[in-house]
């Protein structure tokens, strides 16, 4: 019985090895059928030229400058409305003050007080716009006596005084004032001319 068996296991075994002697030339020739295909793929690409892969690249970095650009210039608006919003708003608290003043001042005529502190009243709130101006480095442009300046002063008339010299300011219609150098508004004047 042992015979048999080991006759059994010896027969298992080299039809085993038969196997597997028959499938190495298939594994060989699969293998083989792989690498001409690789090399026939390879053979089929054509050879990329290093002037072509320079221009794509060029391509793909002025596609991210532009991502890049437009993603600051949406960030430079989106700063811009910010700082616009908060400079709105620093102005408007500093004349709030004023505008209470005078809604004050409203009541304090429509209850018939003394008229000589009405007056009192509105000259603290000229003070007030002042300071609120002062406070915002807004100043008045010097316009009276003047020699006229096209950049700051607007000539609405010509006037006649032989005291005066030619191209001097001898009225001030309307006060001018500037932040800075800008002008926010121009001061319209008279202008004196001797001709």
């Amino acid at each position: 019985m042992q015979d048999n068996e080991m006759k059994e296991k010896q027969a298992e075994q080299e039809t085993a090895e038969a196997k597997a002697a028959e499938q190495e030339p298939a594994e060989a020739a699969e293998a083989e059928k792989a690498e001409d295909a690789k090399n026939a793929e390879e053979a089929a690409e054509p050879e990329v030229d290093p002037k072509d892969a320079k221009i794509e690249e060029l391509q793909n970095r002025l596609l991210r400058l532009q991502a890049d650009f437009e993603n600051f210039r949406r960030r430079t608006n989106i700063e811009k409305e910010q700082l616009s919003t908060f400079v709105t708003a620093n102005v408007v608290g500093k004349f709030l003050k004023v505008l209470d003043n005078f809604e004050r001042a409203e009541a304090s005529v429509e209850k018939g007080d003394n008229v000589d502190a009405v007056v009192d009243g509105m000259k603290k709130i000229r003070r007030q716009f002042e300071d609120a101006f002062k406070d915002l480095k807004v100043e008045e442009i010097e316009a009276q006596n003047a020699k006229f300046d096209p950049n700051i002063h607007e000539a609405v008339m010509r006037g006649h005084n032989p005291e005066l010299d030619d191209e001097i300011v001898d009225m001030v219609f309307e006060k001018g004032y500037k932040l800075g150098d800008k002008v926010i508004r121009h001061s319209k004047v008279r202008v004196n001319t001797n001709e």
